[in-house]
């Protein structure tokens, strides 16, 4: 900028400016780029990506979520849709491939009625109508379910487990079970007749080795720990657990302390004074009843020998959210003195067992009377296989949550999507003006969700595109695509094809959002990099040895 000639520096030497429409574009194109990559990933014909990080390591997987996370995504424009992805996931923890296509699609629509010259508020008008409309159109179509079937549950884990890799039915068959029984476990009844359960609440604990199908629910705890001590026994029936959360240790003094010992008996009345501290607080936690100590931090040597002597089974250094998990699975209180540890505060299980697991020991907690946690054991061949496992148990019971939150289903296999494109293109033609283009672009965005299936299952997108129109124009609003067979189904539900309504609308509202940001950028203003080159030059003198 110049003022009467003389330059006027606002911005850092350096930085880099990009206006108006051209800015517009270039954040349209890194949204449309990073949907580009996870539009093959979609539905169970998705295709797999592999992702190297910059340690080596290797991921498989067509999780939408774990793509945009392992991606390492520069562009700031991406990276708003990767907190797309990461947002959904957090809320609901499935649809975070559609969340991303879907942005990528608006933006993809947006970028034609720019070409027309339409200003981006108009279109942003658009889009929130259509958001809101389209919300209501799913609440009107969606079918209530009851969450006390376990069949009906069945079915919405199998939609959402399908499309991923987990070695075939017999496979998919055996976790889907595993989800409900333990989503079903751990599920507390709210007022209003619905449940809730926390995803927490459900721990996944990895093993290599073995089989997938001998992955296995244990309604308790699974630690990934062993006893402390070999003379303490390894199974221990009804048992009564302490949980602590101080060290079985004798204190260290805050300040530094010096001691003056002048002879060898002062030596010997020093040990056996820390000896008889610890024999106290074993004699504590015997007198109270227990025989398990599961313990967060550390147990002294001399406090394992006299816990082993009381026929007491001790674990140390146990993590935080295992002793809280244990505290909800047991019935037990976490206590953080020992002094006050009372009979009132012990957990009950009627096994713990250390096990041996592969190469490794393990502590089983379980035969909780009324297990608020359990643990899904998951076993498989390699670290790849469990990581993918473990991503499809948690896909599994995000939408149990979400269906005994919010008990109403929608029809899978793009179904909903074309009803609501149907739906929205009567309502813009209500709405008129340069606004109804982009409602009616919202609504082919949508559209854009059943074509990636069907081009993913081999089919022509458009054929089968047209064949939907013509059946949701005949009333039947939940034909799709099956995307495993490539058929065109008059009704997704009887296939057993259904998902969540509280998945699909925040998967919409989440893309939304994420397009209607991106649209309201008419600036970016990017500051200068640091140089590194500069910098290494400088170490690199800094270390040259002097002569």
């Amino acid at each position: 900028m110049a003022l009467y000639g003389v330059p006027v520096l606002i911005l850092k030497e350096g930085t880099k400016r990009t206006t108006g429409r051209e800015a517009l574009r270039s954040n349209i194109a890194a949204a449309k780029a990073l949907a580009e990559v996870l539009k093959t990933s979609l539905g169970p014909r998705g295709l797999d990506k592999m992702l190297v990080d910059s340690f080596g390591d290797v991921t498989v997987t067509n999780d939408g979520a774990t793509i945009v996370k392992e991606m390492e995504v520069q562009h700031p424009a991406a990276k708003l849709l990767v907190e797309v992805a990461k947002a959904q996931d957090a809320e609901v923890g499935d649809g975070t491939t559609s969340a991303v296509v879907l942005a990528g699609t608006l933006l993809a629509k947006a970028e034609d009625l720019l070409d027309q010259d339409i200003h981006p508020s108009i279109i942003i008008e658009g889009y929130t109508k259509a958001l809101k409309e389209a919300l209501r159109i799913l609440r009107e179509t969606a079918i209530p379910i009851d969450i006390n079937n376990r069949d009906e549950l069945r079915k919405i884990v199998m939609t959402s487990i399908a499309s991923k890799y987990i070695g075939g039915d017999v496979v998919a068959n055996k976790l889907a079970d595993m989800a409900i029984d333990a989503a079903l476990a751990v599920a507390e009844p709210r007022p209003d007749g619905t449940k809730d359960f926390r995803i927490d609440d459900v721990k996944i604990e990895k093993k290599k080795g073995g089989n997938v199908l001998d992955t296995q629910l244990v309604y308790g705890v699974v630690l990934d720990k062993e006893v402390v001590h070999p003379g303490m026994p390894r199974r221990v029936e009804k048992a009564r657990i302490a949980l602590l959360d101080a060290a079985l240790e004798v204190e260290k003094p805050e300040i530094t302390a010096k001691i003056n010992i002048t002879s060898p008996e002062m030596i010997k009345a020093f040990l056996d004074e820390e000896a008889k501290m610890l024999k106290e607080m074993v004699d504590k936690i015997a007198e109270v009843g227990a025989n398990v100590v599961i313990c967060q931090k550390g147990i002294d040597e001399v406090a394992q020998h006299f816990l082993a002597k009381k026929g007491i089974l001790a674990v140390r250094r146990v993590k935080r959210s295992d002793l809280e998990k244990l505290e909800r699975a047991t019935g037990g209180r976490i206590v953080s003195s020992i002094r006050d540890l009372r009979p009132e505060d012990l957990g009950y299980a009627e096994l713990v067992e250390e096990r041996k697991v592969g190469n490794d020991k393990m502590v089983f907690v379980e035969g909780c009377k009324n297990p608020k946690a359990v643990t899904i054991l998951v076993r498989g061949a390699s670290d790849m296989v469990l990581d993918e496992i473990e991503r499809s148990l948690k896909d599994a019971l995000n939408v149990l949550r979400n269906v005994m939150r919010s008990p109403y289903i929608v029809a899978g296999g793009g179904a909903s999507e074309i009803e609501v494109a149907m739906k929205l293109r009567e309502y813009a033609a209500k709405i008129g003006g340069k606004e109804q283009l982009a409602i009616e672009a919202f609504a082919s965005a949508l559209e854009e969700i059943p074509m990636i299936l069907a081009q993913s299952a081999g089919k022509d997108p458009l054929e089968v595109l047209m064949e939907l129109r013509k059946l949701h124009a005949e009333g039947k609003k939940n034909a799709g695509i099956d995307a495993i067979t490539g058929e065109i189904v008059e009704d997704m539900t009887r296939r057993n094809i259904i998902e969540p309504l509280l998945v699909k609308e925040s998967m919409i509202k989440t893309a939304a959002e994420a397009a209607l940001t991106i649209l309201k950028i008419d600036d970016i203003i990017a500051a200068s990099p640091l140089k590194k080159e500069k910098k290494e030059e400088k170490k690199e003198e800094e270390s040259k040895p002097e002569f």
